[in-house]
């Protein structure tokens, strides 16, 4: 049995939640009135403009609708309804990868925000249902873009900025998006880097639906100006600093974000609303223990959900300063981090077990060099962390005195899901301990029994929860197959989430890892179709297959074989297939391993037989039966393929 690690009683009484008591009366509250739980929430967080007719719609299931006919906008609940009491206060603190530090009150950002809305408006015609693509730096103006989206309505796309040409493009043309919103550049250890030629590289042919690209200048780097391009900073000066903001329903869209899944194409993941605002500042009260005067730091890129929810929406929808840093952790040295710390006197920092790692191997004594006292939540993101780093972030990082809040969700399900509550849960390392309260996640098999203590099994949520994934943009029979095709209860379909997992004794839950094709790389999920399907167009290669190996750092590593054609003529395979996938996926696409083999192991009826790939890959033995193979022979060239390689 795990050590368990106690809540400090102390720092428990000025909690949200103060005990393990309180939350499972929370869990019981929902369990005994599921709607009545939601609609208590919903009534006492949000600022309804007009109220809603029905907690819960299951008429159309999967298609679940909450606050029926509800009004909203998520501006305001972000900005305008605390501006009565917090003008003043610091909404964003930016700092800078060059250390540049800009302190943005809820004030200052009502009004950069209502300017952003009426250029949007005025320059650009976007309206209410409008696709605006945000690809963009972590700078304030990435902030303004989204809030001037949902304050006008329109659904914004950010893309990452790390994602090449192409996969932008397949972005932009899934979501025909009329506007993209981009930077000329950014900085990174120190150095400018470009994004604006990738838009142009992305948007030079096809992307029918574009009609302009609004450039914020960042660095003044020098760039190509083409004739849908128009200049933020110029444009800017002239607009209203007053913006009247869209009533919307509790269902309309706020935003698309594109996740890999298990077929080669991104899945638009389409959120509503009221059900994911609702969520995202009840997880920063909860998870994160988030009060008056606390200052939140999450280190993700806006590009991902968790940037969304826990730099932007989450943080703001409080009421509280929220940290947007556009450097790395490590640079120019391992201590950033804590020197950041010391200097904005934060209070929760939440970061990748990756990123955890990095700076353990890099400075594991740098944390004591600076005062850091001010922390009292820590958190982990992304992927599982492993006990090593826990322990390491627990007692150097935390001081055994903060809690480590080892939160399991997803881009599909808005925000946190499983979690401990930091003031309330006995944790044990590298769990992610209990469902947060309303988030019926249960350890099943496929047919809905639960699976044995201590056995794998199916990670399902079992009833629909206000901030799930609404539908795949313009596909909703991908969304019925992808989320609830394959895991039922008492007869009826419930959400997988494609996440393998064991329950113990103590109703703790433990994540093991994907079920499906798709990796985890530093908290990245990255689809192995979609890296195949770029690595097989290439003229010289005949067959590929990738898959995901453990990696000390990263948590997951991409592993890549491949059978090139006769007439291939490449030196140097390694550099290559990840030329291509740097330019169609991106950066974080680059395989660490890249094999050259005569063939693939496979059946007769021609599926690739990847758990033999991973257990090569690992250099363990076959315990598979290989007779079955189409050629068995196979299995011993790719060995000695391993070996020279």
């Amino acid at each position: 049995m795990s050590k368990l690690y106690y809540p400090n009683k102390e720092l428990a009484k000025k909690a949200n939640i103060k005990s393990l008591e309180q939350y499972y009366a929370l869990v019981d509250e929902a369990k005994n009135d599921y709607e009545g739980y939601w609609k208590n929430f919903a009534d006492k967080k949000i600022d309804w403009l007009s109220p809603y007719s029905k907690v819960l719609d299951e008429s159309n299931k999967p298609f679940y609708k909450w606050f029926c006919e509800g009004k909203l906008n998520v501006s305001n609940q972000c900005i305008d309804r605390h501006l009565e009491k917090r003008a003043n206060q610091v909404a964003i603190l930016f700092e800078g990868d060059r250390g540049d530090v800009q302190k943005i009150t809820y004030k200052e950002l009502s009004l950069n925000v209502n300017r952003f809305a009426n250029l949007l408006k005025n320059k650009f015609d976007i309206k209410k249902g409008d696709r605006v693509v945000l690809y963009m730096p972590m700078v304030p103006e990435a902030a303004y873009a989204m809030l001037a989206c949902t304050r006008i309505g329109a659904i914004h796309s950010v893309v990452f900025g790390g994602f090449s040409a192409e996969a932008l493009k397949d972005r932009i043309e899934d979501a025909g998006a009329k506007l993209v919103i981009t930077a000329d550049g950014a900085y990174r250890k120190g150095k400018p880097y470009l994004l604006k030629p990738v838009v142009d590289d992305a948007t030079k042919n096809g992307c029918d639906s574009l009609e302009a690209v609004l450039v914020i200048q960042r660095n003044n780097e020098k760039i190509e100006w083409n004739k849908k391009d128009h200049k933020y900073n110029e444009l800017i000066k002239y607009e209203s600093d007053q913006c009247p903001y869209e009533i919307m329903d509790s269902e309309d869209p706020l935003f698309l974000l594109y996740t890999s899944g298990s077929t080669g194409k991104p899945k638009g993941v389409q959120h509503s609303t009221a059900g994911y605002i609702l969520w995202a500042q009840m997880t920063m009260e909860w998870t994160f223990d988030f009060q008056d005067g606390d200052v939140f730091w999450c280190t993700a890129d806006i590009g991902w959900i968790t940037g969304h929810t826990y730099i932007v929406y989450g943080p703001l929808s409080c009421g509280g300063t929220t940290v947007m840093f556009e450097g790395v952790p490590t640079y120019p040295d391992s201590g950033r981090a804590w020197k950041m710390v010391e200097e904005h006197q934060i209070t929760q920092f939440y970061t990748a077990p990756t990123a955890i790692r990095v700076l353990h191997k890099l400075g594991e004594d740098e944390p004591s060099k600076y005062n850091i006292s001010s922390l009292k939540v820590l958190g982990t993101v992304g992927e599982p962390i492993d006990p090593h780093a826990w322990e390491w972030y627990y007692k150097v990082v935390g001081g055994e005195k903060c809690p480590i809040v080892d939160t399991w969700w997803q881009t599909e399900t808005g925000g946190h899901m499983i979690t401990p509550l930091p003031f309330a849960t006995p944790i044990k390392p590298a769990c992610a301990t209990l469902p947060l309260p309303g988030i019926m996640a249960e350890v099943i098999e496929k047919d809905g029994t639960p699976t044995p203590i201590k056995e794998k099994g199916y990670l399902c949520i079992t009833k629909p929860w206000p901030s799930m994934i609404r539908t795949i943009w313009g596909d909703d029979e991908r969304f019925k197959k992808s989320y609830f095709g394959d895991c039922e209860k008492n007869g009826e379909s419930v959400y997988f989430s494609g996440d393998g997992a064991m329950i113990d004794e103590d109703g703790y839950i433990t994540i093991t890892g994907r079920v499906d094709d798709v990796i985890n790389v530093s908290g990245h999920r990255l689809g192995t179709a979609e890296l195949e399907a770029a690595i097989a167009e290439d003229e010289h290669v005949a067959e590929v297959a990738v898959i995901g190996t453990p990696h000390s750092v990263k948590g997951e590593s991409i592993f890549i074989y491949v059978v090139l054609k006769d007439n291939a003529n490449i030196k140097d395979i390694f550099i290559h297939v990840n030329k291509i996938l740097a330019r169609d996926i991106g950066n974080i696409a680059k395989a660490d391993d890249i094999v050259k083999v005569e063939g693939l192991p496979k059946t007769r009826s021609g599926k690739i037989m990847r758990r033999i790939l991973r257990t090569l890959a690992k250099k363990e033995e076959i315990t598979q039966d290989i007779s079955t193979l189409e050629d068995p022979s196979v299995v011993e060239k790719i060995k000695k393929a391993l070996e020279s390689s």
